[in-house]
């Protein structure tokens, strides 16, 4: 076979082999879906829970990638701390090395075709019959059938090396340059995992190229310690533009992986001994090739062990050094009332079910607004001769901030809508907007609000003491339900929470069609009509948050249904 059919023969195997990893990587995520942000909820101050949270997602989405970019996106949503994200960014690079280990065995030691056709028979039929209801298990199967058939035609692809003397005796020589060698592979496992955005696939690669004796021991795990500086471009890239928080976790990241490999190079060949006494067989005669990805495995394995060993006793002075070497900006801890969604993006392993769990962030983000745009009118009505400009040009920002986060995040669920969804997820994703539409009207209320504040103290209107007694009882009853929503923005809302919701509506009309009551009576005794109608408008709007609630109430509910 000529140069350029070997060479497509090489890039169409791996093409193949991403190609099944993205699909089983979607599946699981999908199948995941909000399980992997309850296990992140697991995380507390303490750092081995962290570390074993960063293990466990990775593991079970295959692409520590995707799950350090997952944690820059909370970090810069403000739901996990510096100090939390690396504790899960240690846990992420040891999760990492579950793939390698299933590479290295069932793709080098096992009959692949064995395993790869019966998991796509079996899961085929999961995606293509809608009666079976697990389309997503289905892909998992298929991806995991792909994924092996891929870096099966990869062995078969690459080249005998002793077919080609002449290379071979280049290789070699490059091989035996001493540190220098050792850099130059490095730099390789870089560039590999840089190119094809996915440590899993670079290490696929280098197991293949270590197994075909087109590289030997020392230069595979050379690049292997690349590979692990290679897969921080990503999550590099993506804090490009946001918070300083989530700069410093990527950061972080990068730090410690450079750090890491810094100190393995220079204790390189210990390093290599100690692997091979835990690992039996040798690697160093042509015809024990194939103990290579098992000692390349180990190799993964025990350097980012021991690597996070070494830095947890110093990840709180760690923090601290990220934070001197990664400062704010002038101005950007300040408080602004301007909304721009910062997505970031995890580049090969996109799903939407990564979109969603930042979208529903935001969303909760949203709610804290309205809820105290709500409390600062509660506390303008509770003190009605205060001077309420500043106040009034407060909420007017907060209620153009809620604007723009309604529109972005709306425009973003609309192109998410366009992705490949099964039908739960299209649900929830209709369900988000409306709850976006609702909160938008919330503030919108609330502005208006405390613009009839601002028209009651500019015309010296009075109410009576009995009907300002009455509105402050209706305005409690208000926030009580928007706390209520607030509350449960980001937890399952079941069927007793709904009749909950449904009461405090019940409840909000009551006490509206009273109050209606009183001003018509108040009327008729001669009340100032223009203040009685100013307090009808506020009813009104207080009536329509309770309106507004009861709508995300139900579409809460619905998500939780899907």
């Amino acid at each position: 076979m000529n140069v350029l059919g070997q060479l497509l023969q090489i890039i169409g195997s791996l093409g193949l082999f991403l190609y099944g990893m993205k699909v089983m990587s979607e599946g699981v995520q999908k199948t995941a879906g909000d399980r992997m942000k309850s296990i992140l909820k697991l995380m507390t101050g303490n750092r081995f829970a962290a570390i074993f949270t960063g293990f466990a997602i990775t593991t079970i989405i295959q692409s520590s990638s995707a799950t350090t970019v997952m944690i820059i996106s909370f970090v810069n949503a403000n739901l996990m701390n510096l100090s939390q994200a690396i504790g899960v960014i240690l846990g992420a690079n040891i999760g990492t090395t579950v793939t390698g280990w299933i590479v290295a065995i069932l793709g080098f030691k096992v009959s692949i075709s064995a395993l790869a056709i019966p998991a796509i028979a079996i899961g085929a039929p999961f995606l293509f019959i809608r009666r079976l209801k697990h389309k997503d298990f289905g892909e998992v199967l298929v991806g995991f059938g792909l994924l092996f058939l891929g870096l099966e035609f990869l062995k078969d692809s690459v080249p005998d090396i002793q077919q080609h003397p002449d290379i071979l005796q280049y290789i070699q020589l490059v091989s035996n340059s001493g540190f220098l060698s050792m850099i130059l592979f490095v730099i390789i496992g870089i560039l590999i995992t840089a190119i094809v955005q996915s440590s899993s696939a670079a290490m696929a690669i280098t197991l293949t190229m270590a197994y075909s004796g087109w590289i030997g021991y020392p230069a595979a795990a050379a690049m292997v310690l690349g590979q692990n500086v290679g897969t921080t471009i990503t999550a590099y890239l993506a804090s490009i533009g946001t918070s300083v928080t989530a700069r410093r976790a990527s950061r972080a990241h990068v730090m410690f992986n450079i750090i890491g490999t810094i100190w393995v190079m220079i204790l390189f060949n210990p390093f290599l001994h100690l692997v091979d006494i835990i690992v039996p067989g040798t690697v160093f005669g042509d015809a024990d090739a194939h103990n290579l990805p098992q000692h390349l495995a180990m190799f993964h394995t025990v350097f980012n062990v021991i690597n996070t060993l070494l830095f947890i006793p110093f990840i709180g002075k760690f923090t601290h050094l990220i934070e001197r070497i990664v400062p704010a900006r002038p101005g950007e801890l300040e408080t602004t009332y301007e909304y721009k969604f910062k997505y970031i993006s995890s580049s090969l392993q996109d799903t939407p079910e990564i979109y969603l769990l930042t979208v529903k962030d935001e969303v909760v983000k949203m709610t804290t607004v309205v809820s105290d745009m709500f409390g600062i009118f509660r506390t303008i009505f509770n003190d009605p001769d205060k001077e309420i400009s500043d106040e009034v040009k407060t909420i007017k920002r907060m209620e153009e901030y809620t604007d723009q986060m309604q529109e972005e995040l709306s425009q973003f669920l609309a192109e998410i809508s366009q992705e490949n969804l099964n039908p739960n997820r299209a649900k929830e994703v209709n369900c988000l907007v409306r709850i976006l539409n609702e909160l938008e009207s919330i503030g919108d209320s609330c502005y208006n609000l405390i613009l009839l504040s601002e028209r009651r103290q500019n015309k010296g209107y009075r109410f009576t003491e009995e009907s300002h007694e009455h509105l402050k009882e209706y305005g409690e009853m208000v926030q009580q339900f928007i706390d209520f929503i607030r509350d449960h923005m980001d937890r399952k809302i079941s069927n007793t929470d709904l009749q909950t919701a449904n009461t405090f509506e019940d409840r909000i009309d009551a006490k509206r069609n009273e109050m209606r009551k009183m001003v018509q009576k108040d009327l008729k005794e001669g009340a100032h009509v223009k203040s009685e109608l100013l307090l009808l408008d506020k009813v009104r709007h207080l009536e329509h948050i309770g309106d507004y609630c009861i709508n995300i109430a139900e579409a809460l509910y619905l998500i939780e249904a899907t």
